[in-house]
């Protein structure tokens, strides 16, 4: 399974959770303490993607180990935003090792990572694949579970759905599809984050600055809370600037057996 951590509140660097804290992604990258399951290290590329001053999203991501990465650390460091999604990658076998499989996938207003599997793929899916544009399907940007995901997301999210109830129907309408899949999701906006514990572990920190969720605590503040399985984490603001506020949503029984 991927590593992931999505961000909400005051201007803030990113270097601290991804680089510099005692168990920041840096180091989940090569020893993560539970992939329950999932594989061993997350050496198949990493992105990080945070939000500009005119609420744009910008993003870098390569498709090699982070640690081999002499750009990152020093560009993070610069960068104070509002809102970031940073991931680093186990790739499923069989699914392509490249750049432009890695999160945080990114539109003009959402960031988005995936980190689990889509059991049976491609199969399992098809038939939600089969809705969509024949043109989104022939230029996603990898022929990857998460890459289908993201695209699943964004033409909801395109055509003006709320996206808290589009990642909870996501989540639920692939699980029918797929039972069994690890589908813990981060999407990203300007002013909102929201993050599911689907069958894979979830924390998130509060504190006056803002809210970090993320994979597995970065450090030992005693704050971080576990988001209960099968819930969805919310983490809005309600104006630009404003401190934000959680909320835990379960996603509910009947939509998990389907």
């Amino acid at each position: 399974m991927c590593r992931h951590l999505a961000y909400l509140g005051a201007p803030s660097s990113p270097s601290g959770p991804v680089f510099e804290s005692e168990h920041a992604l840096l180091v989940q990258s090569y020893a993560p303490k539970d992939m329950r399951e999932g594989g061993t290290v997350n050496a198949d590329g990493f992105g990080l993607g945070w939000f500009t001053g005119d609420r744009a999203p910008v993003s870098y991501r390569r498709a090699g180990p982070l640690w081999t990465d002499g750009t990152l650390r020093g560009l993070a460091g610069t960068v104070r935003s509002g809102a970031f999604v940073a991931a680093v990658r186990s790739g499923t076998p069989g699914m392509p090792v490249t750049e432009a499989a890695c999160a945080p996938f990114a539109d003009d207003h959402w960031l988005f990572s995936h980190n689990g599997v889509v059991r049976g793929w491609p199969d399992s899916v098809a038939g939600l694949a089969e809705k969509l544009p024949i043109t989104r399907v022939l230029t996603m940007e990898a022929a990857t579970d998460s890459a289908l995901l993201w695209t699943l997301l964004a033409e909801r999210l395109r055509a003006g759905a709320d996206p808290v109830a589009s990642v909870i129907s996501l989540v639920a309408e692939v699980e029918r599809a797929a039972p069994g899949s690890r589908l813990n999701l981060l999407l990203a906006g300007a002013d909102v984050v929201i993050g599911t514990a689907w069958t894979h572990a979830l924390s998130v920190l509060e504190d006056e600055r803002g809210v970090l969720i993320a994979s597995e605590p970065v450090d030992g503040n005693p704050d971080w809370r576990p988001v209960p399985q099968w819930h969805a984490v919310v983490a809005r603001r309600e104006r630009p600037g404003a401190a934000p506020s959680t909320a835990l949503i379960p996603i509910s029984a009947d939509r998990r057996l389907g």
